[in-house]
């Protein structure tokens, strides 16, 4: 017999979200706990739109960058919150070689790259809501099955992306994949934080982040990783011990800092991949003690500052989003894997199953700026 609902601390709602630009419905669901914590994912691009956590006074913030409507996202090529693939990051000159066939993608990013998935990747797609729950955990599965030859990418690949939000204020995001012919997966999400509350007036430069990484893959020209792993020792890439954002995000004495106009590289993660997720990064904001842990199971985390937010964006609460705006902490494989045999593989063959699955914890932190 099932329980009735009020025993659930954990519960979910569902609401329209809008529709796309020819017509598609967009839906909306919250999951909630009794925390006062709450997330709110759309079928657009299985997109976690809202993260709302409270500070150490119990007041509350969202701290993820979003717009308010299906159409604003449709809109804006934004890629916030966004489940990303079938290849997250960049993959150089959009080719890759499997089997000895070459695949020629979309060069969507600048005309040099292949960007998150192509021109129309999983960001852009409505995903079906394959699964619901309320209980002890709420959560809910979304599914998007790419066809054979979508944006290039051979096999058709099915993919899921699960978001489930318990009682100890952890929201646990789940991919998965499955393919028909011999392909290559790289999902991730594409959130944007800032804990100090999104669209608050100073940014989030200001949020403190530590890493647990000892190295990470420097770029060309062009982002593309050069294949290298440079130790972050005595770099501005070093964030073993706690350091403000923005301290040195604009230090224009490490070439790396230039060419990324700020940080948007790849840090290599210490202990395992492919075990349980380990701590990987955190990030706090001093003046409110909100502070975000992430837990990965990946070889490498993604560090982005929002480098590329030129102010023409306008978010949900009705401020415009800048540079610096918001972080971004992808848990995923190295960008340009397929070309880099150094970099782990990202090849998925008929029987297997991919899986990355991060957790992003909110706490508080006790002590006062």
């Amino acid at each position: 017999m099932a329980l009735p609902t009020s025993v659930w601390a954990a519960d979910y709602a569902r609401a329209p979200f809008g529709k796309t630009p020819d017509g598609v419905a967009v839906e909306a669901v919250t999951l909630t706990n009794a925390k006062g914590v709450s997330a709110t994912v759309i079928t657009y691009g299985a997109t976690l739109q809202s993260l709302i956590a409270p500070g150490r006074d119990g007041t509350k913030a969202d701290i993820a960058l979003g717009f308010k409507d299906a159409q604003a996202y449709a809109k804006n090529a934004s890629y916030f919150g966004a489940s990303v693939g079938r290849f997250a990051n960049r993959i150089g000159k959009g080719r890759f070689t499997l089997d000895g066939k070459t695949y020629q993608l979309a060069l969507n990013n600048n005309g040099v790259a292949a960007l998150h998935g192509g021109a129309k990747g999983f960001d852009k797609r409505v995903w079906a809501i394959t699964d619901i729950k309320r209980g002890p955990v709420a959560s809910v599965t979304f599914t998007h099955v790419s066809p054979d030859g979508e944006e290039g990418y051979p096999g058709t690949l099915t993919a899921t992306a699960t978001y489930a939000l318990d009682e100890q204020n952890n929201l646990t995001i789940r991919y998965g994949a499955t393919t028909d012919k011999p392909t290559i997966v790289n999902l991730t999400n594409h959130a944007l934080f800032n804990l100090a509350g999104e669209g608050s007036p100073d940014g989030a430069m200001g949020n403190v982040l530590t890493l647990a990484a000892d190295g990470y893959t420097p770029v060309d020209a062009e982002l593309i990783p050069t294949g290298e792993v440079t130790p972050v020792t005595g770099t501005p890439f070093d964030f073993r011990t706690p350091h403000v954002v923005g301290e040195r995000v604009r230090d224009a004495r490490d070439p790396q800092i230039v060419v990324g106009r700020g940080y948007d590289h790849n840090m290599v993660l210490t202990g395992k991949a492919g075990g349980a997720p380990r701590l990987a990064a955190r990030l706090a904001d001093p003046k409110s003690g909100r502070v975000l842990e992430i837990l990965s199971d990946q070889p490498g985390i993604q560090l982005y500052t929002g480098n590329f937010i030129d102010g023409t964006l306008v978010g949900k609460s009705g401020r415009i989003y800048r540079q610096g705006d918001g972080v971004a902490l992808e848990p995923q494989h190295f960008p340009d894997a397929p070309n880099k045999p150094a970099f782990a593989p990202v090849r998925l063959d008929p029987g297997q199953s991919y899986s990355n699955t991060m957790v992003f914890r909110l706490t508080t932190d006790g002590k006062r700026d």
